[in-house]
């Protein structure tokens, strides 16, 4: 099991192997249950008995459940990171398009898929509802250190505010996908595609 990436919310990070494990039980147990009862009726004391620890264990690590869901949130980014980079990997030097196509695909996979991911992404909607533009240019910054080596960039400030624009203006369109359809609507995200590609192909071809 791999440890769970130090978070900004945490009170304490794991060091050995067991708290490391036992950190990672309460993730998972606070993503289950924000897809199960949302993020208002969600507790720490929920979350405690969910993952089979003591309610002390929630509180050593968290002070309340704000900073558990941060620090899912941070775990989501961490993870989001890994599974980009292995796609772009195994698909090799393919161009600016397969490594956007890589990047919005594994963001809409984790939509589709990851416990809690809906309410909490990398930070955007905690409290839910609020959009604060904080969690996007952390993505947005990862993303350009992730990608200026594959496309032969220097990392300069103008294609942090490139990515920045980008991540900003398919966080929109993905959210509204999804608010159309469980799923996400096959034609917003089409449409987020193309602009995107549209968008970048002015910097980056």
């Amino acid at each position: 099991m791999k440890p769970v990436p130090q978070a900004t919310s945490l009170r304490r990070a794991p060091v050995q192997r067991r708290s490391a494990e036992r950190l990672t039980r309460i993730l998972d147990a606070c993503a289950d249950l924000l897809d199960e009862v949302g993020y208002d009726a969600l507790s720490t004391r929920a979350v405690a008995q969910r993952a089979g620890v003591p309610i002390g264990s929630v509180y050593r690590f968290f002070g309340n459940k704000r900073a558990m869901a941060d620090a899912l949130a941070q775990r989501n980014l961490e993870r989001y990171t890994e599974r980009v980079t292995q796609r772009l990997r195994a698909t090799g030097a393919q161009g600016w398009r397969a490594a956007m196509d890589a990047v919005l695909d594994e963001y809409l996979a984790m939509k589709r898929t990851a416990p809690g991911f809906s309410l909490v992404d990398f930070g955007n909607q905690i409290p839910v509802g609020t959009r604060d533009a904080e969690p996007n240019t952390r993505v947005a910054d990862r993303l350009t250190d992730l990608l200026s080596d594959y496309l032969d960039r220097t990392p300069d400030e103008d294609l942090r505010r490139t990515f920045l624009v980008a991540v900003e203006t398919a966080d929109s369109l993905v959210h509204l996908a999804f608010r159309i359809a469980p799923e996400g609507d096959e034609r917003i995200i089409g449409e987020t595609r193309e602009l995107l590609r549209a968008y970048l192909a002015r910097v980056l071809d």
